[in-house]
């Protein structure tokens, strides 16, 4: 059943793609129908998670928008995203990408020293 399937995927694939980790500044392309035309929009900003494997794999791309920060995933072998560019390289711990988001709650309490 797998093979059948992985053959089926294995023609999905996009083989274009460069490869970027989390941490990474990038450039999403991604193609957006609005009645009859279609147009190219570019989303930037900061890769902050990658999962899944296959046809099913996304990332996360959060930027800062007008003081709101704004988080896409994306679907890395949709046929709507164009091209991807890195723009920056960079190399980060898994912690860190949990830091690039507001506390909210009981989160935003800061210990103090007494």
């Amino acid at each position: 059943m797998n093979r059948i399937i992985d053959a089926i995927e294995k023609d999905q694939f996009k083989t274009e793609l460069p490869a970027f980790r989390v941490g990474d500044s990038i450039r999403v392309h991604t193609r957006v129908v609005e009645g009859d035309k279609e147009r190219i929009q570019i989303f930037a900003g900061i890769v902050i998670g990658r999962k899944g494997r296959g046809l099913n794999e996304t990332f996360t791309v959060r930027r800062i928008s007008y003081g709101e920060g704004v988080e896409r995933v994306f679907p890395l072998h949709s046929p709507r995203i164009a091209k991807v560019e890195v723009e920056t390289s960079s190399i980060t711990c898994a912690p860190a990408k949990v830091r690039k988001r507001p506390r909210c709650g009981s989160e935003r309490k800061v210990n103090s020293d007494r």
